[in-house]
């Protein structure tokens, strides 16, 4: 299996995309209406901010979930021991921010959450009907007015060689919400668990956007749509001292959206959320 990167322009781009979806939990897309530029942009920005002691200002809050996460409280993916290698900063347009970098990470939120609602109304689009009958709604009124879509800075910072033995910078794990947003980090190291259990290297070519189904959309799909585990590999060699910025936009229902008999999306979320020991 190979994650061959759609045309976001092409006319059969989504058909294409959402079979990608299907098959693999991944998509690839180039040509995109994401602006380079201003990715760039953000991954220098705050890379400043993430080398800076004012960092620690904006130490997040338990209750809401919004700002820094430092290294020491990084998360450890369901089912490990080890503490993740990174931190991160979490950004809601409500939350808090550092003055001088909110319109900016607002413009690349606003973008990005235009596409994500564009590419979800793909899959609701290709659904076939015994699946649709399982929404309880539809999946674009899922998100229509949500303010619990996140995105997260991550600051991967290079590899010092005394790091815990057996950890990385981010376990096998599975996002929670319906779809997630990546553009191609600045450096490479993300990969997918394709269905025969091997780990496939997902393209990293700067200007690529990657996407992947979260456990929210395989639970209102009822497994149709699969959440794929991935995860964040340690470089080697010069690579080692490099940070790496990653910028994922997770979209998410509102709270009170009905996933399944099971759960809402408020239920599932912080179920989660304690799973990752980050409440």
């Amino acid at each position: 299996m190979k994650l061959e990167a759609v045309d976001f322009n092409a006319p059969d781009a989504a058909e294409r995309f959402v079979e990608s979806l299907r098959s693999t939990g991944f998509g690839v897309l180039k040509n995109h209406p994401i602006s380079q530029d201003l990715v760039s942009s953000v991954y220098e920005n705050w890379q400043g901010f993430f080398d800076s002691e004012d960092k620690m200002q904006y130490r997040f809050k338990p209750e809401t979930q919004d700002g820094l996460f430092p290294a020491n409280v990084s998360e450890v993916a369901k089912g490990h021991k080890k503490r993740d290698i990174k931190e991160f900063f979490h950004y809601y347009p409500w939350g808090q921010c550092p003055d001088y970098l909110r319109d900016q990470l607002q413009g690349y939120y606003d973008e990005a959450n235009g596409l994500a609602k564009t590419l979800l109304g793909w899959v609701e689009e290709r659904s076939p009907e015994n699946v649709s009958s399982l929404y309880s709604q539809s999946l674009s009124s899922m998100v229509d007015g949500s303010e619990q879509t996140l995105l997260r800075v991550l600051h991967y910072p290079p590899m010092k060689g005394d790091e815990d033995p057996g950890a990385i910078r981010a376990a096998a794990h599975e996002d929670i919400n319906l779809l997630t947003i990546l553009p191609a980090a600045n450096e490479p190291g993300l990969q997918v668990m394709g269905k025969d259990g091997e780990w496939l290297d997902v393209p990293c070519d700067f200007g690529y956007l990657i996407v992947n189904i979260g456990d929210m959309l395989q639970e209102a799909s009822g497994g149709y749509f699969p959440s794929t585990t991935h995860r964040v590999v340690n470089p080697d060699g010069a690579d080692m001292t490099k940070s790496r910025i990653s910028l994922p936009l997770f979209l998410h229902p509102k709270p009170e959206v009905v996933l399944s008999e099971r759960y809402t999306a408020n239920s599932y979320l912080m179920e989660r959320l304690r799973e990752l020991g980050l409440i």
